[in-house]
């Protein structure tokens, strides 16, 4: 038995290879192996011979299965560290040069204006949150004091996830809007709060300027003695930090659902040569909707309307993009063209500032 023992822990020390540990195995307490052949003899000893050989059998081919796991496991991780070493790549160096050119990848404007927005509005000290792309009736709509008979519940202008035949659970929509992370951010927070609610949307549209997914950021502000005010400030100061200058704001009354008052909010702008030029000149563009947040949709995320009060705003990450960039149709940010995505495209180490962005 020490023979044994000996000889294949000697040959499974000495395994270079997977393939020889194998065969160890096989030899050892593979079906032929020595050691099964021996555990399969027992039945032809005395019960008193079996009780001696038999724990000591296996024993043995405990040991043998242990040290073939332990010297495989080392294998892998000596396989595992030489590819490394053979494969390692140093990220910081220059891009290799193709035929074509420089070979480099680039950041697409939609994920380069994200992070400039997210960058600004955090220097303002707001917090990001997230929220799921599929969302309840109630949070998409009813939570924000969107009615019943309101056009924007119809399946024309949003996306309804199908539901069986008898089917009576909650309706769910691909959400038309990044609002609903507002109720949930109220729900798990409460007030005060200050958040920005970056993130996909969907809505049944399509044109030069329109897209059935486009990308939204959405902001809200919570706390004790918020007004129109301290809102017209955060907007200005990210639109100043965002185009690199100073930018007017004109503000015009509206009505949304969930604010009151509602605004909606112009940029001054020229339009020359079918390109627009912001915070010049003595044109107007709406970019965004805003307003002090209604009372039921407080009372919907669970804060007291009679202790606390807010302001909201939201404005398409993709529009935002155009305008700054000088895209001029929606569509191709989805279209996957390199030659477009190289012309509009950003260094992966041209990192957002809060000033200027990019």
């Amino acid at each position: 038995m020490t023979d044994l023992r000996d000889k294949y822990l000697a040959r499974i020390n000495d395994a270079s290879e997977e393939a020889a540990l194998e065969q160890v195995r096989l030899d050892a307490i593979g079906k032929k192996g020595e050691v099964s052949l021996a555990m399969r003899s027992l039945g032809k000893m005395t019960p008193e011979e079996r009780q001696v050989e038999g724990p000591r059998l296996n024993a043995l081919k405990d040991e043998i299965t242990s040290a073939i796991a332990a010297k495989k496991a080392a294998l892998e991780d000596a396989a595992l560290e030489e590819r490394l070493s053979r494969e390692w790549l140093d990220v910081t160096l220059p891009a290799r040069g193709g035929a074509g050119g420089p070979a480099r990848g680039s950041i697409h404007p939609i994920s380069q204006v994200w992070e400039e927005c997210t960058t600004i509005f955090g220097d303002m000290g707001f917090t990001m949150a997230e929220g799921p792309q599929v969302e309840s009736d109630w949070y998409n709509f009813g939570a924000l004091n969107i009615p019943d008979y309101h056009p924007a519940r119809e399946e024309q202008d949003t996306f309804y996830m199908h539901r069986g035949e008898g089917d009576d659970r909650p309706a769910h929509v691909l959400r038309t809007q990044t609002s609903p992370v507002q109720i949930r951010s109220m729900e798990e927070h409460g007030a005060p709060l200050r958040v920005i609610c970056p993130g996909r949307v969907y809505r049944a549209d399509y044109d030069q300027t329109h897209t059935p997914m486009f990308h939204q950021i959405e902001g809200l502000a919570i706390d004790r003695d918020l007004s129109m005010a301290n809102l017209k400030w955060v907007l200005e100061e990210f639109f100043t930090a965002y185009f690199g200058r100073t930018v007017k704001t004109r503000f015009r009354a509206s009505h949304f659902p969930f604010t009151e008052p509602s605004a909606e909010v112009d940029i001054q702008c020229s339009f020359e040569g079918g390109t627009v030029k912001v915070g010049e000149g003595d044109g107007w563009l709406e970019v965004l909707g805003s307003g002090m947040v209604h009372p039921k949709v407080l009372q919907a995320g669970g804060v007291d309307p009679d202790q606390w009060q807010g302001f909201a705003f939201g404005m398409g990450i993709d529009r935002m993009a155009m305008l700054k960039y000088g895209i001029p149709d929606l569509r191709a940010f989805f279209d996957s063209d390199l030659r477009w995505l190289r012309h509009y495209g950003f260094s992966a180490l041209q990192v957002p500032t809060l000033r200027g962005g990019a």
